[in-house]
């Protein structure tokens, strides 16, 4: 053997080690990561498709992350809601659980103060934050959703509140008798005859019907502008148990009724009249009775009627005003200003769907609506009848004051029972619930598609441990065995061949 036969045959074999010694450093850190390469170059022509599964991937962790987030807000802004609903549910059953009619030095019952500690907490409730900022702000996120109880109750500077906006409206729907904006005048022979003050105007008791059974007698109305209704007893007095009754609209939009009975008796009871000698001094007798009563009613359900109706008004979009000085007189409503109204909803107003105030999208195909706002009638309705209970007061000195407190709570329990063609606030609960069902759908198909991208992922760029050990060890075999030939070669020279060829 020539020496540069020699050679030649160590170059080959030191190349053979190396890349064995290469493959097995691939080997080694493809078990360590668990990946075929570091980079995407090295999956060759199966890179383009790890790019786009991985770019897949991190889109639908993206989604995850919304949903977790979404999810959290509507979770906090049902269970806001249910607390709400809870309040309500409270204070309808404390309405009718007060026997005794007890005022303290507030002229306040028992009920009507829980009842302001319970608006406290409804709109502290509203106030509540999420993640991204207050839940019932609607689109302004940034903002508190209401105002303050003290300021919505008790104004602010000259602001008013409540209370005022309620005061101004009782005296209004009273006017300056207490007649309830009626006109009653001195009976005309034997014709007693009452109509409206002013045509169109929102206050006072409204003409509604009237149903006689006085013998003898004739009805008109209601009829004309304003509405005026009348009664003719004509030539014969009608008899003892005979009756009238009038029917009236209040301001909330309840009625009531005024039946007054004929008596023979000197000294008529409440809501009878004395048949006189003629029809004409019976229906002297007929109109003092209907004065009578309807000034009862002004004093009682009427003055209910109006609180509610007030805080109908406080409590909208704009809030509304009495127009006009004193309020007696007036013949209209105004939109009340920042300058000289607390706004009681604070947060941000949309013109289109309240749900759309909050859109997140959760899948490439998929967006959900999840805004809510404190002013949404569903809300906003037990929010306004809890603090109408809340902000109304009574004098221990007015005789009608137990009538008229009754006379509201029973209006506070009706309207909290949330009457047809109101949105309840279930029907939020309901809307929110639709999106979470969807968050659920969808949170599902994500992570069925999750695994099938990852799977594909794993095909391209993971390897088989089980295949890569083997392979370990058949390179580390072969590496062996290529270091040891190669080591007997090198360890060949000149004497060490001549050697055997000299002995």
């Amino acid at each position: 053997m020539s020496i540069s036969n020699v050679s030649s045959n160590i170059s080959p074999l030191l190349q053979s080690t190396l890349n064995l010694d290469n493959q097995l450093n691939t080997l080694q850190q493809q078990l360590g990561s668990g990946e075929k390469a570091n980079t995407y170059a090295g999956l060759g022509s199966q890179s383009g498709l790890a790019v786009s599964l991985n770019a897949q991937l991190a889109a639908l962790s993206g989604f995850n992350d919304t949903i977790t987030n979404v999810g959290t807000t509507i979770n906090l802004q049902q269970s806001v809601l249910q607390q709400i609903a809870s309040v309500g549910s409270t204070v309808q059953a404390s309405t009718v659980q007060q026997s005794n009619f007890a005022i303290d030095g507030t002229g306040q019952t028992t009920v009507q103060e829980t009842a302001q500690g319970q608006l406290s907490s409804v709109l502290s409730m509203l106030n509540s934050q999420g993640g991204n900022g207050y839940l019932f702000s609607g689109n302004a996120l940034n903002q508190p959703s209401v105002a303050s109880s003290s300021d919505i109750l008790n104004g602010n500077g000259s602001q008013a509140g409540l209370e005022q906006v309620i005061a101004e409206r009782n005296q209004a729907d009273l006017g300056a008798d207490g007649l309830g904006r009626l006109v009653i005048p001195a009976a005309s022979g034997s014709t007693v005859s009452v109509s409206e003050d002013v045509a169109g105007s929102p206050f006072g008791l409204k003409l509604a019907g009237i149903n006689s059974t006085l013998t003898g007698a004739t009805t008109t109305g209601p009829s004309g502008s304003p509405a005026s209704i009348s009664v003719d007893l004509g030539a014969a007095n009608p008899n003892s148990g005979d009756s009238i009754t009038y029917t009236f609209s209040l301001p909330d939009g309840t009625s009531q009724t005024l039946t007054l009975q004929a008596t023979t008796s000197t000294t008529p009871g409440a809501n009878q009249f004395t048949i006189g000698a003629t029809p004409a001094d019976t229906a002297v007798n007929l109109q003092a009775a209907l004065t009578a009563g309807v000034s009862q009613i002004g004093s009682t359900s009427l003055s209910a009627a109006s609180a509610m109706a007030a805080s109908n008004d406080f409590f909208d979009d704009p809030p509304q005003r009495v127009s006009g000085s004193p309020p007696t007189t007036a013949t209209s409503l105004v939109d009340g200003t920042t300058a000289n109204t607390v706004f009681w909803y604070t947060g941000g107003n949309t013109s289109g769907s309240v749900r759309s105030t909050a859109v997140a999208t959760i899948d490439p195909s998929t967006t959900i609506s999840y805004g809510t706002q404190a002013n949404e009638q569903g809300i906003r309705w037990i929010v306004q009848n809890i603090a109408a209970l809340a902000a109304t007061s009574y004098s221990s000195s007015d005789p009608n004051a137990s009538a008229s407190y009754s006379a509201l709570s029973q209006r506070v329990y009706s309207a909290l029972s949330v009457p047809s063609g109101v949105q309840n606030i279930s029907d939020i609960e309901a809307s929110l619930a639709n999106a979470q069902t969807d968050i659920t759908s969808t949170q599902s198909q994500n992570q069925q598609t999750s695994n099938t991208l990852t799977t594909m992922l794993q095909s391209i760029e993971g390897v088989n441990t089980t295949e890569i050990g083997t392979q370990l060890l058949a390179l580390q075999n072969n590496l062996a065995a290529s270091l040891s030939t190669t080591a007997r070669l090198s360890q060949i020279n000149l004497l060490a061949y001549l050697a055997p060829l000299t002995g």
